[in-house]
């Protein structure tokens, strides 16, 4: 992969009129602007690039039992933005121009296990991606279970599931579209408390039968009544209409150097449907945070969600981690729109941190994007009453998580590496 002026990227074109870079075959996807209006909120209005890419791609992960163990087949995959070369993927990972073979590509390996599914299908639901980043996007995430013998192809590989689990601890080493389709996964074992702590305190959590500090119920008329009253307006603009950006250097970039980039890239790949190509990508400006505050709750790990407001989602908000943002964005803005808890989870001791590692975001259209994901642990409510904030007990994930819209991507990821928390094969 190499660096390229976004005028010379071949295969896209720049719109004279609106400044929009697309793909010459109007598939793929389309860089353009926003406009945001948010009233209320530490900037009250912004302009700013966004990725729109209004096709649903399938992201699919193929399970079978071998000796009663459940195996996943994933693939190592690289994709141009990766941090570090390959990633563990999905059986499938691919867009509707992929799959549809825009490209004039090969194949792409196992998608017939997906498009028309003839073994059991354990989930199969429309989930979001980055609502910062990305307009309206949402695939579909599937697993589906096989009794069939699978000829395994170059580059994949069956996993057991707790190897799977273990990975997750690795930085860099899961890509997002695994984590994002494990995250919807159901248990596929059963788990047993071996003692009174932590990890005993999360399996009764994904257990549906234990107590909640609030009802299913009450979660999502918490959710709807924000959705229904968030004021909030955006409005797809021309690129060249965007405030407080340039485009020199061959790049899109913010006046301030915050926020990220818009930057070209050449690939060249001999794994892949087509052997090279050209694209636009984000890069972001800096390494995200990302965490759940958990705490014990009659005995039960509650994850303290924040209902979420991002210009880019389908459904206004979704819930969120705890916290997640990128802190050096907040730097020019006054201490009180510090994200709330930020500080508790960086100055977090390491007798309260559960988990904590640096992994990759979608590699496919954003570049070097990296997040910290942290899970810290804390005794008390750091803001009980707070209107945006709710306790919910693993077993309310797993629920909402069944639905399109609910979990955004970042809390999808720290629900499955609080699985690998609770996996017997640790």
């Amino acid at each position: 992969m190499e660096r390229l002026p976004l005028e010379e990227l071949g295969g896209w074109r720049r719109c004279e009129s609106t400044g929009n870079i697309s793909h010459d075959s109007g598939k793929f996807f389309t860089v353009q602007g926003l406009d945001v209006r948010f009233p209320g909120s530490p900037v009250d209005a912004w302009t700013q690039p966004i990725i729109n890419q209004p096709e649903v791609g399938i992201l699919g992960i193929l399970v079978k039992r071998v000796d009663g163990v459940p195996h996943l087949l994933m693939q190592a995959k690289n994709e141009p933005g990766n941090h570090d070369g390959p990633q563990v993927s999905p059986t499938v990972q691919a867009t509707r121009s992929n799959y549809t073979r825009v490209h004039q590509g090969r194949p792409v390996p196992y998608l017939e296990h997906f498009r028309e599914p003839s073994g059991r299908v354990l989930a199969d639901v429309r989930q979001s991606e980055q609502g910062a980043w990305f307009y309206r996007k949402r695939n579909r995430n599937m697993v589906v279970e096989t009794a069939e013998d699978v000829e395994v192809l170059d580059g994949f590989r069956w996993l057991p599931l707790g190897r799977v689990h273990e990975m997750l601890a690795v930085p860099d080493l899961v890509n997002m579209d695994a984590r994002t389709v494990l995250a919807c996964m159901p248990a596929l074992g059963a788990r047993v408390p071996e003692d009174d702590g932590f990890r005993a305190a999360l399996i009764r959590s994904r257990d549906p039968r234990q107590a909640a500090v609030h009802g299913i119920g009450e979660v999502l008329s918490w959710l709807s009544g924000i959705r229904s009253t968030v004021d909030i307006s955006t409005e797809p603009i021309p690129l060249n209409r965007l405030r407080q950006w340039r485009r020199d250097d061959g790049r899109i970039s913010h006046d301030s150097g915050r926020f990220f980039d818009i930057i070209g890239v050449r690939v060249a790949s001999n794994g892949r449907e087509v052997s090279g190509w050209t694209q636009p990508m984000i890069e972001p400006v800096g390494t995200g945070v990302i965490a759940f505050l958990v705490r014990q709750i009659g005995g039960v790990l509650h994850a303290l969600v924040h209902a979420r407001v991002e210009p880019g989602y389908t459904d206004v908000v979704e819930l969120a981690p705890t916290v997640q943002c990128v802190p050096e964005n907040y730097d020019h803005l006054p201490p009180a729109a510090r994200p709330l808890f930020l500080d508790e989870v960086l100055g977090a001791g390491p007798e309260r941190i559960r988990f904590d590692t640096v992994l990759s975001e979608e590699g496919g259209r954003f570049y070097h994007a990296r997040n910290r994901y942290l899970i810290v642990e804390t005794g008390e409510d750091p803001a009980p009453g707070h209107p945006d904030f709710r306790w919910l007990a693993m077993h309310q994930v797993v629920e909402l998580l069944r639905h399109s819209y609910y979990l955004n991507v970042q809390a999808r990821t720290l629900s499955a590496c609080l699985d690998s928390l609770s996996a017997a094969a640790r």
